[in-house]
């Protein structure tokens, strides 16, 4: 249950077009439905401004397509992630309607909306080609919430000049999501040169001393840039959703704000 369905629930109800029994019945499954083997949450869109969103591993192809419908009821636009080739494969034949962004390993139910202007955008920057697939994954989480999304891609340090033909650019985001494996560098140097919030995203790309992550992870956890927001390793959705909960408490308070105004004596 989307914010904007369960007012037009209401609205209908305050214009005597959809009776009290109704509505109660179409908004009996809150705060979640227990389908046996999951319990979706439809609350969690109201709480958090935006809907649950599937992790397909660990899950059946029957698990994930039963749960998407089930959402897919409640919400416009559902997301399932982490989907191999063959498990989007097998989706999309069950549910054709259904898209599939291969890079980001990210199944869509609905439309992405067209970005959003009025929203700052958001840089997703990539220190490699590697870190693509990472990258990818948070991009398509915020043009899912219609974020504006700026890609630079593959502008780690071993070749800073990259990076600083990029500057402006990075300059005109209102957060930037940085996604480096290997060392893990960028986040650092990218932090040292921004005012706005930057969030690192370690990824598993690198030989062997690069432990899967852990190095990168603890480079960016030990930055010299104060005040980095580090997320898990590979963890591209998690850095998307911090960045839309940073730019809702800035759009919020300058609603309250020009609220505030619109009441002065």
């Amino acid at each position: 249950m989307d914010k904007q369905r369960l007012a037009d629930i209401l609205q209908a109800v305050s214009k005597q077009e959809l009776s009290p029994q109704d509505a109660l019945e179409m908004l009996r499954h809150l705060p979640y439905e227990d389908v046996g083997f999951a319990k979706l949450d439809l609350h969690r869109h109201l709480r958090q401004g935006m809907p649950e969103v599937i992790f397909c591993p660990g899950k059946t192809t029957e698990q994930i397509i039963a749960i998407a419908q089930r959402l897919r009821r409640h919400h416009q636009l559902v997301l399932a992630s982490r989907a191999s080739t063959e498990v989007a494969k097998q989706v999309l034949q069950e549910l054709p309607e259904a898209g599939y962004h291969e890079l980001g390993k990210m199944l869509v139910f609905g439309s992405l909306p067209q970005p959003d202007e009025s929203l700052p955008p958001v840089a997703v920057v990539t220190a490699g080609t590697a870190d693509l697939a990472v990258a990818e994954e948070a991009a398509i989480v915020l043009q899912a919430h219609g974020v504006p999304v700026i890609r630079i891609n593959d502008v780690g340090v071993a070749g800073i000049h990259r990076l600083l033909d990029n500057l402006q650019t990075l300059h005109s985001a209102s957060v930037s999501i940085v996604v480096a494996g290997m060392d893990g560098a960028l986040p650092s140097v990218i932090g040292g040169l921004l005012e706005g919030p930057v969030i690192a995203v370690p990824t598993s790309v690198g030989y062997g001393a690069a432990f899967q992550g852990l190095a990168p992870l603890l480079t960016m956890l030990n930055s010299c840039a104060a005040g980095l927001t580090v997320v898990n390793i590979d963890n591209g959705f998690g850095a998307a959703v911090a960045a839309m909960r940073l730019l809702r408490t800035i759009e919020r308070t300058k609603a309250q704000q020009e609220e505030h105004k619109t009441v002065q004596p």
